[in-house]
């Protein structure tokens, strides 16, 4: 399985930026997919999660209400929007992938917000 994300960038706070990652190799639908970040000198820290039906979604506390993640079975991505962005969202943000217990990550993507 291959993770693709991209659409990071600078946004000043109060901004929106997507993301979008693609995914291949496997069987899409069978996947939960989901995002995590890490913040300079930070541990990777889980994001949001969607389920491999797209009827489930979690998120941590601290973007609940801003975030937004969601699938598309026809072109394979998982994106997230993000709005009201904080200094604190700043990091690498990475695409996640599960199945049958097995992760899988792609590259990341830069997210900075500041001004």
């Amino acid at each position: 399985v291959q993770l693709q994300a991209s659409g990071g960038g600078l946004v000043q706070p109060g901004g929106s930026l997507g993301l979008s990652c693609a995914f291949s190799g496997g069987a899409f639908s069978s996947y939960a997919l989901g995002w995590f970040r890490q913040a300079p000198g930070k541990k990777r820290e889980f994001v949001a999660t969607i389920s491999w039906g797209g009827g489930s979604t979690t998120y941590r506390d601290s973007v609940k209400g801003r975030f937004t993640i969601s699938r598309d079975a026809s072109r394979k991505t998982v994106s997230l929007q993000m709005t009201s962005l904080k200094s604190e969202d700043t990091g690498v943000y990475y695409c996640h992938g599960r199945l049958s217990g097995i992760d899988y990550w792609g590259e990341g993507t830069q997210v900075t917000v500041s001004s």
